[in-house]
């Protein structure tokens, strides 16, 4: 079923209406869709490199409006529709280890999290479980999937195909080294 759904999300990522369907993977992958909206976004850039600007900034949104669906699944929903999430991609641990984290670090750990490909869904869906601050929860998730999604962009409009295959392997990588240098930016001008 995965194999069919990766075979879906590259035939539309093919279609002269890709952006926009990009941005539809994009607003629900942050809620319940398996496949992050990263496999779109490669070969859009890759095909329109003047474009790549727009292009993360219509993923990042759509990523942001679609964690407002995960955050009411949570807090609306989490004994029912958010349960059969997790289970479904097998979650729960992870979600369980989340909630000390969120009581600790704050928005803090909403933008570490959501920067990486960390599945989304779960840091919608806990948020609004654990019931936390909308407005911290909504510029964390702006600031999370901006860093995600302008990096990969900028990276493939300044360096093109060769960078692909790097980005495809190491984007965990990549995305930690950047979240560890945005906060030990944060905190040496805090410190300062």
């Amino acid at each position: 079923m995965l194999q069919k759904t990766y075979d879906w999300m590259m035939d539309k990522a093919a279609h002269r209406h890709a952006i926009w369907w990009m941005a539809l993977i994009s607003f629900i992958e942050s809620s319940f869709f398996p496949i992050p909206p990263d496999l779109m976004l490669i070969p859009l850039v890759l095909a329109a490199p003047s474009r790549w600007w727009r292009i993360a900034l219509v993923c990042t949104l759509a990523s942001v409006a679609g964690g407002y669906l995960g955050y009411a699944i949570g807090y609306f929903f989490m004994d029912t529709i958010g349960v059969a999430i997790l289970n479904l991609f097998h979650l729960n641990e992870k979600f369980e280890a989340f909630r000390p984290l969120v009581d600790q670090y704050g928005a803090w750990v909403i933008i570490v999290k959501g920067a990486t490909p960390i599945p989304y869904k779960l840091i919608t869906i806990a948020a609004g479980a654990f019931h936390f601050d909308l407005a911290q929860f909504t510029f964390a998730s702006i600031v999370a999937r901006a860093m995600r999604f302008f990096l990969v962009a900028a990276l493939l409009w300044k360096f093109g195909p060769p960078i692909r295959d790097f980005v495809e392997k190491r984007l965990t990588l990549v995305m930690t080294v950047t979240v560890v240098l945005i906060v030990a930016g944060f905190l040496l001008v805090k410190l300062l």
